[in-house]
């Protein structure tokens, strides 16, 4: 069953489907992460319904997004809310596998490559039986080397990749990063309450950057009291982000 809701009063409205994989926080906080300008040329990579590409745009309409997915279901919903929301012209997408980006796009053709990869090894635990949820969940169709890869190809000298992962997967995020000529530039990690471990962390990778990574302060989900925090209010849209 489909299902419609609104990123914000009067913003744009995404789609999901319980057949697929469902959005999840981890889409919303990765959205925060890129710094974004106008007539930025952005690709999502395993874009799924497109949610993660609306967000971007919510935050910043001038930006030409593009989203590659290999399930044609997930694709044909994020054209319909590209159509639903009157972005066609700026938020196209291509049923596709990542690992064939070289025979789709010329090599540094955007500046910017987010991603919510599968985070888990195959063999790491039981699988999903459904095949949307299988691809979406773990990397039986894409390995983090694959992912990595195509980004760098993807991206011009100097572009940024960010994307979102499970802090038990950060040797193996680092390590891909550079194997494909990516430099980490900033880390974050994500934790439910002030003291807690870590849930989940955002990279940012630069194409021939120089080395140095900066560790930003964990962002935090919720305040002692257990509602959410000022930061994630401003992911959410439930209040007015501050001006840089």
């Amino acid at each position: 069953m489909e299902h419609w809701e609104a990123l914000c009063s009067g913003g744009y409205r995404f789609v999901y489907d319980d057949a697929l994989f469902r959005p999840g926080t981890d889409t919303f906080l990765l959205s925060s992460l890129p710094r974004l300008k106008s007539g930025l040329r952005v690709i999502d990579l395993g874009c799924g319904t497109g949610l993660l590409g609306l967000l971007l745009l919510q935050r910043q309409p001038e930006l030409s997004v593009t989203g590659i997915d290999i399930q044609p279901a997930a694709i044909g919903l994020a054209e319909k809310a590209a159509a639903e929301n009157g972005l066609t012209d700026r938020l196209t997408f291509l049923t596709a596998d990542l690992r064939d980006v070289k025979s789709l796009f010329p090599t540094g053709s955007f500046d910017l490559v987010v991603c919510n990869p599968p985070y888990y090894p195959p063999a790491s635990g039981a699988l999903a039986v459904d095949d949307a949820l299988r691809t979406a969940r773990a990397e039986v169709d894409c390995t983090l080397e694959e992912v990595c890869r195509a980004a760098a190809y993807l991206l011009r000298w100097g572009g940024s990749f960010c994307l979102v992962h499970k802090p038990e997967r950060l040797t193996d995020l680092l390590c891909s990063l550079r194997e494909a000529s990516m430099e980490p530039k900033r880390l974050r990690s994500v934790c439910k309450a002030a003291g807690s471990a870590p849930s989940l962390v955002l990279l940012e990778g630069r194409r021939g950057g120089k080395p140095g990574l900066r560790v930003e302060a964990p962002l935090i989900l919720q305040k002692p009291d257990g509602t959410s925090t000022a930061e994630v209010d401003a992911v959410y849209f439930r209040q007015q982000e501050d001006t840089p």
